[in-house]
């Protein structure tokens, strides 16, 4: 079994319409879906290169895609040099106008809902707007964004709020994530609460054997290591021993159809094993990019090798403001924010940014949650091998190939430092 879960959520002291209320733009849709797959890639590998930046050595897990879609809310309603800084920072420079990218945003939710609903495993991706009832909402926000829009009293019930809020996100994640909304994270002041919520379960296409489960080294370093329970399994993958990473390229699939043989699979656990040396990590890291990703996984071949993999449990909690600044995401934090295409009437600002995240790897996949608050103010080719041993520090990403969506990512360095 696999289960990943996110949620991305701004909460806001008070607001800030204009081109949301535009008329449709007449592009392919397909052409526009394609451009902002493209664009949720490259902020997932630069969101990963920022954080290993602001956590070295230690071990990694979050979810780019929640990041992405809560971002992406607050994009919509925003204007000015908000407008600009979120959509050079999401990638959606290639948008004629922000009606386009609301469309292809819409599309995408839909497509994916209806592909979930075919397949023998779980995704869902919500999203809120939490308002408290006293703002005047923007005369066409209702009909852009009904679905994701709730207006609450805020003011006189915050602690009714926190918990109405919680349990939506507990609800989304199959309570893998109960009380992300810790007392005080909103006040009186509160005007918005933006979330992004996704879930995701599945089992392995080939699924590891318990029994062949054992205890084995897991090298932090040359000199250091650990003993982890290891899981192990001989098929047939693609692989790809990619000379521009350094590194194996393996993906590992869920099962996404009913059939027994599922080789074709859509969702897969892509990791990249770098070469046994203390540096090797780094140097794959600053060559990954959204380019790199995608050659590698084009170009994988399949072959029969035998997969050792560590079972392990993670959870994480990252503080996202210094991240996002790496991002180039400022503007919207400060005095200056404008969110016009919320609300006319009153001034919006963020000044804080939170993610947890959780993940659990077992013989029959994997169960992971992950949360994001954001809270207003107050080399030479690789050896064809025949084994892959994930027993040093390796990468690894949940990975939609349909859309080229990184849903998970993380790095696994130390079992030590597990949570």
């Amino acid at each position: 079994m696999k289960v990943f879960l996110s949620l991305m959520m701004l909460v806001v002291p008070a607001l800030l319409n204009a081109e949301l209320c535009g008329t449709p733009t007449d592009a392919s849709m397909s052409s526009l879906r394609s451009d902002l797959y493209r664009g949720q890639q490259e902020f997932s590998v630069a969101m990963l290169d920022a954080i290993r930046k602001a956590t070295p050595n230690e071990n990694v897990f979050f979810s780019p895609y929640s990041t992405y879609h809560a971002l992406l809310l607050a994009y919509f309603g925003a204007t000015g040099e908000s407008e600009k800084e979120l959509a050079n920072v999401l990638r959606l420079n290639w948008a004629p106008n922000k009606e386009a990218v609301r469309s292809a945003y819409r599309t995408e939710k839909k497509l994916r809902e209806v592909r979930t609903k075919e397949m023998p495993l779980e995704f869902a991706s919500a999203d809120r707007l939490y308002f408290d009832q006293r703002i005047k909402l923007a005369d066409c926000l209702d009909s852009r964004l009904h679905d994701e829009i709730v207006q609450l009293n805020i003011k006189d019930n915050v602690e009714e709020t926190r918990q109405q809020i919680n349990s939506w996100i507990a609800n989304v994640t199959h309570d893998q994530i109960k009380d992300m909304i810790a007392s005080g994270d909103i006040d009186s002041q509160t005007q918005l609460v933006l979330a992004n919520a996704a879930y995701f379960k599945g089992q392995w296409s080939s699924r590891f054997n318990a029994d062949k489960t054992q205890q084995m080294p897991f090298y932090t370093s040359s000199e250091k290591y650990s003993f982890v329970p290891m899981m192990k399994q001989k098929g047939n993958f693609l692989l790809h021993p990619d000379e521009r990473l350094g590194a194996h390229v393996l993906q590992l699939p869920y099962k996404t159809s009913m059939k027994e043989d599922d080789e074709n699979s859509d969702i897969s656990m892509v990791i990249i094993l770098p070469a046994f040396n203390n540096d090797a990590l780094e140097q794959v890291l600053s060559k990954l990019n959204a380019d790199t990703l995608d050659a590698s996984l084009k170009e994988a071949s399949m072959r029969e090798i035998e997969v050792s993999l560590p079972k392990f449990e993670f959870e994480q909690r990252l503080e996202l403001l210094p991240i996002l600044g790496q991002l180039g995401v400022k503007q919207i934090f400060g005095s200056t924010a404008s969110f016009n295409d919320f609300s006319t009437e009153q001034q919006l600002s963020f000044g804080d940014a939170k993610h947890m995240a959780k993940i659990k790897i077992d013989e029959e996949g994997s169960t992971a949650a992950a949360a994001t608050v954001l809270v207003s103010f107050r080399s030479a080719r690789p050896v064809e091998p025949t084994k892959f041993e994930c027993n040093h520090p390796f990468v690894f990403l949940i990975y939609d190939h349909k859309s080229s969506a990184v849903l998970f990512t993380g790095i696994y360095r130390d079992p030590k430092t597990m949570k």
